[in-house]
C-alpha cells in the first residue's frame, strides 16, 4: 500500500470516527419527540379499544408495533446517512398518521369490519410500504438536485399519470375519474402525479425565473407582467381545467394550479402573479359551476347545505350535514375516543376522517391536529428559505405549500367554508396512495434539509 492510499484510508476512518464520537443533536432532537409521538399513537389505539369494545386486546400491539418498527428503522437511516436533517418532520408525519389510523380501525369497529375487509388493515399495510419507500429514498436520493436533471422528464411523467384513469380499463367507476385499478389493488395517480409536477415546475421556474421576474410594468404600486410572459400561467390553468372536466376532479384541479402559483410567487417575489392567479381560479370556478353539472351542485350544497330538499336529495348535501351534526356532538372536548358515532356519517374514514376525529377529540383535539400541519408546513418553508439553492428552495416550498393547501381545501370543506371537493387529509385519511404520497414529501424534505445544513456546497449549482 503506498503513502497516498494509507493517507486516504486513514482519512476515512477519522472521518468514520467522528461521526460516531460527534453528537447528533437533530437526530437525539427528533428520537425525543418520536418518543412521544409513539405514547400518544398508543393511546390512541388503546382508548379507541377500551371505549368501543371495552378491553385492550391482541390487535393493540399489531397496530403499535409495526409503525414503531419501521419509523425507528427511519430513525436508524437518518442517524447513518443524514444525521443533519430537520427532526421534526418525521415526529409530526408519524404522530398524524397513527392518530388517522386509530380512528379508522375505530370505524371499523363500528362497522364490524375485520381482516383485509377493514379499512385499518389496509391502512396499516399501505403505511408500510409508504414507510418503506420513505427509506429507499433518502438511502437512494444521497443528493437531490440530481432531479433538476429531469425537470421535463418529470412533467411529462406527471401528465401520464393524470391521463392514466381515462384509459379504457384502468379507469374505475368512481364519482371522479381519478382512480385505476390493477386487480387486487387500486390506487390515485394523481397523488404522485403532484411530486412529479412539484419537482418539474421547480426545475422550470429555475431556468425561467428571470424573464418572469425583470421586466413588467408598473401599476398600483405593482410590477405587472407582460401579456407574453402569462403563457406558462394560463397553460397550467387550462390543465387545471381539463382535469377538473376530463376528470370530474375539481380538488387535483385547484391543488395543481395553487401549487404553480405559490412556486411562481417564491420564485418572482412578484404580488401581481397571485392576484392574477387568485383571479384565473375563481374564472373557472365560476364557469365550471355554471357549465359542469357535478361541480354546480357541489356549490348548491354549499350554499343550501341544511335546505330538507337538498338534504334529501341524490348527491345531495346530507354527508356534508351529518358531518356537521358531528361536530358540533364533539364540542369543546369530544365524547372520547370509541365513544361518538362517527360512523353516522358516509364515508367517515377517509373524505369525512376530520369529522370523525373532531366528534371524538373536540375542537381542543382537532385544533392540536391543525396546529401539527402548520408546523410541519411552517418546517419546510423553512428549509426552504434556509438553502442557497434555487432549485431546492422552490422544490420544498413548494410541497409544503401544497400539503397546507390539501389540509385547507379538506378541512374548508369539511366545515363548510368552502364547496368540498374529493381530496383526501394528508397523512390522516384512509387511502394508500395518498399516504405514500406524502411520505415521499416527507422523505424530500428530510433530504433537502440534509442537504442544507450538511453541504452547502454541494447543492449550489
Amino acid at each position: 500500500m503506498t503513502a497516498t492510499d494509507q493517507l486516504s484510508t486513514d482519512t476515512a476512518v477519522v472521518r468514520a470516527l467522528k461521526r460516531i464520537h460527534v453528537p447528533q443533536t437533530q437526530r437525539n432532537r427528533e428520537l425525543f419527540l418520536l418518543i412521544f409521538a409513539f405514547a400518544v399513537n398508543a393511546a390512541a389505539v388503546a382508548l379507541v379499544q377500551l371505549g368501543a369494545l371495552g378491553a385492550i386486546d391482541w390487535t393493540f400491539l399489531v397496530y403499535c408495533g409495526g409503525p414503531t418498527a419501521l419509523i425507528l428503522a427511519l430513525h436508524i437511516v437518518l442517524r447513518l446517512v443524514a444525521r443533519d436533517a430537520d427532526p421534526f418532520v418525521v415526529p409530526i408525519a408519524t404522530l398524524l398518521t397513527g392518530i388517522g389510523l386509530a380512528m379508522i380501525y375505530r370505524i371499523d369497529i363500528a362497522g364490524d369490519r375485520h381482516g383485509w375487509d377493514a379499512f385499518s388493515t389496509r391502512q396499516l399495510a399501505w403505511a408500510a410500504i409508504a414507510l418503506v419507500l420513505t427509506i429507499a429514498v433518502v438511502i437512494a436520493l444521497r443528493n437531490y438536485r440530481v432531479l433538476f436533471r429531469y425537470t421535463y422528464i418529470s412533467g411529462l411523467a406527471a401528465i401520464l399519470l393524470l391521463l392514466l384513469p381515462l384509459v379504457p380499463g384502468l379507469g374505475t367507476d368512481a364519482n371522479a375519474d381519478v382512480w385505476v385499478s390493477f386487480g387486487i389493488f387500486s390506487f390515485q395517480p394523481g397523488e404522485i402525479a403532484k411530486i412529479l409536477l412539484a419537482i418539474f415546475f421547480a426545475g422550470y421556474l429555475v431556468r425561467t425565473r428571470e424573464s418572469l421576474s425583470s421586466v413588467g410594468t408598473r401599476f398600483l404600486w405593482m410590477t405587472w407582467p407582460r401579456a407574453r410572459e402569462l403563457g406558462p400561467l394560463l397553460v397550467i390553468w387550462l390543465v387545471s381545467v381539463g382535469i377538473i372536466v376530463m376528470q370530474r376532479d375539481l380538488g387535483t384541479g385547484l391543488l395543481i394550479f395553487g401549487m404553480f402559483v405559490a412556486m411562481l410567487y417564491v420564485a418572482t417575489g412578484k404580488t401581481s402573479w397571485v392576484l392574477i392567479g387568485v383571479s384565473l381560479a375563481i374564472v373557472g370556478a365560476v364557469l365550471a359551476a355554471q357549465v359542469l353539472t357535478y361541480v354546480g351542485w357541489r356549490f348548491n350544497n354549499w350554499l343550501n347545505a341544511f335546505d330538507p330538499e337538498v338534504i334529501d336529495a341524490t348527491g345531495g348535501s346530507y354527508q356534508l350535514v351529518q358531518g356537521i351534526f358531528g361536530l358540533a356532538h364533539g364540542g369543546l372536548l369530544g365524547t372520547g375516543l370509541g365513544q361518538g358515532r362517527p360512523y353516522l356519517t358516509p364515508v367517515a374514514e377517509s373524505d369525512y376522517i376530520f369529522a370523525s376525529l373532531g366528534e371524538e377529540l373536540g375542537l381542543i383535539g382537532v385544533f392540536a391536529i391543525l396546529c401539527l400541519y402548520m408546523v410541519f408546513a411552517s418546517r419546510g418553508v423553512r428549509i426552504g428559505l434556509a438553502g442557497q439553492d434555487d432549485f431546492g428552495k422552490l422544490l420544498a416550498t413548494g410541497l409544503s405549500f401544497t400539503l397546507a393547501l390539501q389540509v385547507f381545501i379538506m378541512v374548508g370543506g369539511v366545515t363548510r367554508v368552502i364547496p368540498l371537493t374529493g381530496l383526501t387529509t394528508p397523512f390522516l385519511a384512509a387511502g394508500g396512495s395518498s399516504l405514500v404520497a406524502n411520505w415521499i414529501i416527507v422523505a424530500l424534505l428530510l433530504r433537502i434539509s440534509d442537504a442544507v445544513r450538511s453541504r452547502p456546497r454541494v447543492v449550489i449549482g
